[in-house]
């Protein structure tokens, strides 16, 4: 089925923590839904002892276990089985900017114009109404996020010559204002020694330590509250990358700082018209404005 929405993530595991509610809200609602993941994640920092042997500085063996995490997160989300941009394997992690892993001539940062034309292709495939990329910060700012923002702001612009003008592109971003009420709170919770604190070896992340824009600047909110459970296992699913603290309220990276679980997910629209918005001056659905899906999300 071609239509539907379309999503292009760096790694595995991006695609649960940005927009593992959109993507659960939209298949719960009988949307066509399609993950692009760039690369197989391959210099990620392994959480705990079980599988840190898999990582680049031993068997160089993760990226092959990150699809069996990425198939379980999608299949939590139900969304299908995991698609990869020319293929599994075809580039590779960048890892952060300035390390060796950069220099590798399958790096994702040095795929060039044979990505874009991966995605066009995809693109015009696909035939979405919607698309969600980066920003072109890349959220908050690693190689492979921003190389897949200018991919795919590249390919749609290339699908529309060739036949296909997504009528909407978004970027997925998350809401300032948002972030700073749930960090309040959960420093809140854990001053006071509430139900929900912060788990121990955890820390509460830092102002602007997070990565995310100001309220003024978001154009689409999706309340994602009815499918956070799908969310939280797509997250659980990634265990080598991500642990959910046990309230499900929060989850960490291997740094241990704290994020909030969002019950709502943030978009900026790029492309495209705007649909019906609400009293708060935005759209609560990506869709709104195109007739296809109308009657089904309801």
């Amino acid at each position: 089925m071609t239509g539907g929405l379309l999503l292009v993530h760096a790694h595995p595991d991006d695609e649960s923590i940005t927009t593992g509610g959109t993507i659960a809200h939209y298949r719960r609602r009988g949307v066509p839904v399609t993950v692009v993941t760039c690369t197989l994640g391959e210099e990620g920092e392994v959480i705990g002892d079980e599988w840190a042997l898999l990582g680049v500085d031993h068997a160089d063996q993760l990226g092959g276990y990150r699809i069996g995490e990425l198939s379980r997160a999608l299949a939590a989300l139900d969304a299908g089985a995991p698609r990869f941009l020319g293929g599994a394997g075809r580039w590779r992690d960048s890892g952060m900017a300035g390390t060796p892993s950069a220099e590798n001539p399958r790096a994702f940062v040095n795929s060039g114009p044979a990505a874009v034309d991966a995605l066009t292709e995809i693109v015009l495939e696909l035939r979405p109404d919607v698309v969600v990329g980066y920003d072109p910060k890349g959220g908050y700012g690693h190689p492979d996020h921003i190389r897949a923002h200018e991919i795919t702001t590249a390919a749609v612009h290339a699908a529309a010559e060739k036949g296909w003008d997504t009528p909407k592109f978004y970027w997925t971003v998350t809401d300032a204002d948002i972030l700073r009420l749930h960090t309040t709170a959960l420093a809140r919770r854990t001053v006071e020694g509430l139900p929900g604190a912060l788990p121990p070896g955890w820390r509460l992340p830092a102002a602007d330590e997070l990565a995310c824009v100001p309220s003024r600047t978001v154009t689409a909110t999706v309340d994602v509250s009815d499918v956070l459970a799908a969310k939280r296992a797509a997250l659980r699913a990634h265990a080598t990358q991500v642990t959910v603290a046990p309230s499900g309220r929060e989850f960490a990276l291997s740094n241990n700082i704290a994020q909030p679980v969002l019950p709502e997910e943030h978009y900026v629209l790029v492309r495209g018209e705007r649909g019906p918005i609400g009293a708060d001056g935005r759209e609560h659905d990506l869709f709104a404005g195109i007739a296809r899906f109308g009657d089904i999300r309801r």
